[in-house]
């Protein structure tokens, strides 16, 4: 017999990284002891790392189980026709205490061809950042692909490489094709498509605690730029309180920002469940049956057949998306 479906919370998937740090545990209470914790994967069916339900009825399932058996009701009808059993979003929470590797991502065609996979579009919030942090986004000039070839043949790449120093609210849209990475002192959440396909270009000379250099994927990297992007990667949006405040929308997430102050009733006419991520304050959200509460760095998934609900909150930020 199935149960109803109400909002639903997830047990973090933690990511030890090279370049991870101590901020998912100490700021978001991440329980890890780790030193060098890079991502919390909130919401996720990429295979060998499927979110498990943890609160509620349907504690202890996957979320694939939920998709295969709920369907429409969980995913809405237009994703189900879409993605069918595919969960189509990764959402992560990201500490780099070191420099990610600079990197990029193939698109939907790209990466079905070569790893039966979605592609990668993507866009970051930043959450917090150390004084002088930045993010790589893009080139700072014109590039073709002769120049780009030259500068990576030379590990002068970082030379034609846009460094924006960043605070918190910097929101990017990082296409499949763009180059980019993530420099040290950045905590951001991350909402993507669900893909695990990244292609490293560039690691900063460094190496493991067994000497070896991480491995590159120049080779097939090449074919995934698009060197003809546009410089549109920077996100301004309002930030007017109490409503929905349009960031980005693109084929595969829409995504908003509310900063909470009082009650607002919201009433989804997406056709789609509705991922929201606290990334500051505390929030309740409310239905007919059920009432929950993330703070600051936790996630809740609310399936798209709940269609009337509340958001309550003294003080809180919450980025809603939704496909």
């Amino acid at each position: 017999m199935n149960h109803s479906l109400y909002p639903l919370k997830f047990q973090p998937i933690l990511k030890d990284k090279i370049w991870g740090g101590k901020k998912l545990n100490q700021i978001f209470n991440k329980s890890s002891n780790s030193k060098t914790l890079g991502e919390s994967w909130e919401v996720s069916t990429v295979p060998n790392d499927v979110s498990i339900v943890n609160n509620g009825e349907l504690e202890g399932q996957s979320l694939q189980e939920l998709v295969n058996t709920y369907k429409s009701d969980l995913l809405g009808e237009k994703n189900w026709k879409r993605f069918g059993q595919e969960f189509p979003l990764l959402i992560k929470f990201i500490d780099a205490k070191e420099d990610l590797s600079i990197q990029l991502h193939p698109n939907d065609a790209l990466a079905k061809k070569r790893h039966n996979s979605f592609g990668k579009t993507e866009m970051w919030y930043v959450m917090q950042a150390d004084d002088d942090a930045n993010l790589i986004v893009g080139f700072n000039k014109k590039v073709n692909k002769a120049t780009y070839l030259k500068h990576l043949e030379e590990k002068k790449l970082p030379e034609i490489l846009n460094f924006d120093k960043v605070k918190e609210g910097d929101t990017y849209f990082i296409e499949a094709g763009r180059i980019h990475a993530i420099g040290a002192g950045v905590l951001l959440a991350e909402i993507q498509q669900t893909s695990d396909v990244t292609y490293r270009v560039y690691d900063w000379d460094r190496v493991d605690n067994d000497g070896k250099e991480r491995e590159l994927h120049n080779d097939i990297a090449i074919d995934a730029f698009d060197f003809e992007m546009e410089n549109d990667f920077r996100i301004n949006y309002d930030t007017q309180r109490n409503v929905s405040n349009h960031m980005v929308k693109c084929p595969y997430f829409t995504t908003n920002f509310i900063e909470i102050n009082s009650e607002i009733t919201k009433r989804n006419t997406h056709d789609s469940f509705i991922i929201y991520m606290c990334v500051d304050g505390k929030v309740e959200i409310s239905t007919k049956t059920m009432n929950t509460t993330i703070s600051k760095g936790e996630t809740l998934l609310l399936p798209a057949g709940i269609i009337d609900f509340k958001i309550n909150s003294d003080y809180g930020k919450l980025l809603e998306v939704y496909v």
